[in-house]
């Protein structure tokens, strides 16, 4: 390793130069988040000269993370909180002027896009938990004026909406006290029962959308069969009619017509993104561009008229590349990456491995090494090695480039992420398989992948961590407590440490889908699975805890509380095992300011540093803006404390 430079923090975990590339709907403009005054905001450029970019929103705080076009090409619209509560105003930008305005209440209720529609360019359906904090009712909003109007009044606990192309509002998902949910077309003020789906298949299945003139709903349906295929449900004659599926892993990625709507091709990952084009109008168009360059190929926007297409190529050791590709010239132009200085340094590659576990379940899993160490996809010598665990639980690692990959194999660690019983993408078997077994068989899947790195001579036995934020960062507290004697340290971000006091107080717009919860972890509010939960809880088990732990929290997050955090610390306070508490007052599920986030990978990086024993670059100025507070356990890295007390 002495012969690789770090790679500066800042470069990864820095705001990308360019990220959230679109193509407005007119084929004009190309817009992406940018840096603006070091905040992320929107800029736009004409599509063919990005280099004559223009800052067009203004943040200086929390910055944007999330933005769309409308479909008059004139506005921007974008959501954003306040320190992390979720509660996100929708905000509307005018291109030519610049004008911003709140289209949405600023604070206490939270705004979520329900449909755009090239046929109303000027107006929206937005859904606003104002009325109650449980439920969303339906609105159509004026971008000009900012009018609103209400479609639906939700007092039957629907969860999620789907409207045709006419901003009318045919479909609504509810959750049902089994665990499932059913999908109700939304007919003459009637409830027409379309489909339901038992608690085995609730976390496979999920509706896409409807094509343009709401006759027919696209789903991802697992129903009579483990992986999940795209599926049409036609609603005059009420069949259903496969257009693609694959025997290994659910479809996972649907790129539709942008005026029919109509799926013409569908993403399928079990360890590599593979497409399978379902309209031979498009088949010269992906043959032409998956050639192109060596990586794995999104379709990120199209113009309306179909001529001009935005794409991305994903590769795992060097940025994202963006592309301008032109149907009519079949011609295509690189724009930009993302992040260009990371060309300029060696990277990591991403090995996918299957790993099987000791109830023969395989394990889709992903294996990152230090430059100087990879012969191939192993060491020469067993590494210090990182178990990054994936947050959800209902979620997924995937291939590519991953910041948290590079960086702790600069640092010259080995790093391995896996896909355990509970991820999504892999059929339902596999995800019902971690019903009830949160600190269960989801934390064995992970010990068994300890074990298989030892064996394979890629982890030293004593030199193992886990880390991870949400389920992840609880996956950490419970290889602390559970299998005390597996890992070295712990860096837990975000992750809850009682279950109980986790189910108890989650956000109330979760609310209609607490049954699925119940289902999948368990109910709080019943006695026996109560006591079950509490032997499922780090917290219980404390005083178990013999190794160094570092934990990140945002005081505002709304999903695991603060007081997850605080009582662990508080438990753990007096014992003698180091512990470093780290806490944002201007964050919530995670840290989206780029100072917070600096600022926690230089504690992290210190904090591995020391009790697991790779590179660390000097802390620096990467305390510099941060809102980071440290209440407990600064002492223990001394090169922390010294830059606090400079003042960051």
């Amino acid at each position: 390793m002495a012969d690789v430079p770090l790679i500066p923090r800042r470069i990864l975990f820095g705001d990308p130069e360019r990220s959230l590339v679109r193509l407005s709907p007119d084929g004009r403009w190309i817009s992406f988040l940018a840096p603006w005054e070091g905040v992320r905001n929107v800029w736009v450029a004409p599509a063919e000269e990005p280099e004559a970019a223009r800052v067009i929103t203004r943040e200086r705080e929390r910055g944007v993370f999330s933005y769309h076009w409308a479909y008059d090409s004139r506005h921007i619209l974008y959501l954003k909180d306040r320190g992390g509560d979720e509660n996100f105003c929708l905000y509307r930008v005018e291109l030519e002027s610049g004008e911003t305005r709140a289209l949405t209440p600023e604070e206490g209720t939270q705004a979520r896009l329900v449909h755009l529609s090239p046929r109303h360019p000027g107006r929206i359906l937005v859904a606003l938990n104002e009325r109650d904090p449980r439920f969303h009712d339906v609105f159509s909003l004026d971008l000009e004026s900012g009018a609103r109007e209400l479609v639906l009044r939700n007092e039957e606990g629907f969860f999620q909406f789907l409207a045709d192309d006419a901003l009318e509002v045919q479909v609504a998902l509810r959750f049902l006290p089994d665990g499932g949910f059913e999908l109700l077309a939304l007919r003459d003020g009637g409830r027409e029962e379309l489909a339901r789906i038992g608690p085995e298949d609730a976390a496979a299945t999920q509706p896409v959308g409807l094509d343009a003139e709401g006759r027919t709903l696209y789903l991802v349906d697992s129903r009579g069969r483990d992986t999940a295929a795209l599926v049409a449900l036609d609603f005059e004659s009420g069949e259903f009619r496969e257009l693609a599926a694959d025997p290994r892993c659910d479809a996972q990625g649907v790129l539709e017509h942008p005026l029919t709507r109509r799926p013409q091709a569908v993403a399928f990952d079990y360890d590599r993104r593979r497409w399978e084009v379902v309209d031979g109008e498009i088949v010269e168009d992906f043959s032409r561009l998956s050639a192109l360059v060596d990586g794995e190929l999104e379709v990120l926007s199209r113009s309306l008229d179909d001529r001009l297409w935005l794409v991305a190529y994903v590769r795992d050791n060097g940025p994202t590349l963006y592309y301008l590709y032109d149907r009519e010239a079949r011609a295509e132009k690189f724009l930009f990456s993302d992040r260009p200085e990371l060309e300029d340094y060696t990277l990591a590659r991403m090995y996918p491995v299957v790993i099987e576990a000791r109830d023969g379940l395989r394990l889709v899993s992903y294996l990152s090494l230090p430059p100087g160490e990879d012969r191939g996809g192993r060491p020469e010598r067993p590494l210090p090695m990182v178990l990054f665990v994936h947050g959800g639980p209902w979620w997924r690692d995937k291939w590519g480039f991953n910041p948290w990959h590079q960086w702790l194999a600069n640092r010259g660690y080995a790093v391995l992420s896996v896909n355990f019983r509970g991820s999504t993408g892999f059929g339902k078997s596999f995800v019902n398989a971690a019903n009830r077994e949160w600190a269960g068989k989801m934390h064995q899947d992970l010990i068994d992948a300890v074990e298989w790195a030892v064996r394979e001579g890629i982890a030293e036995r004593e030199r193992v961590a886990i880390m991870g934020g949400s389920y992840g960062g609880y996956a950490t507290l419970v290889g602390l407590t559970f299998t005390p004697e597996v890992f070295c340290c712990g860096v837990d971000i975000v992750g809850p440490s009682s279950l109980v006091t986790l189910l108890e107080n989650i956000p109330p717009y979760w609310m209609p889908m607490r049954p699925l919860l119940s289902v999948r972890v368990g109910d709080p509010q019943n006695p026996e699975d109560r006591e079950f939960l509490w032997d499922r809880s780090p917290l219980k088990y404390a005083d178990r805890i013999q190794k160094p732990l570092l934990i990140g929290q945002g005081a505002n997050d709304p999903r695991v509380k603060k007081q997850e955090s605080d009582q662990i610390v508080q438990a753990l306070q007096g014992k003698g095992i180091p512990v470093i508490y780290v806490l944002y007052p201007d964050e919530g599920h995670g840290f989206l300011r780029q100072e917070n986030r600096l600022s926690f990978s230089a504690i992290a990086e210190a904090f591995l540093g020391r009790f697991l024993g790779g590179r660390a670059e000097p802390i620096g100025d990467d305390f510099r803006g941060a809102s980071l507070t440290i209440p407990v356990g600064a002492e223990e890295l001394p090169d922390v404390a010294a830059s606090l007390a400079e003042g960051g």
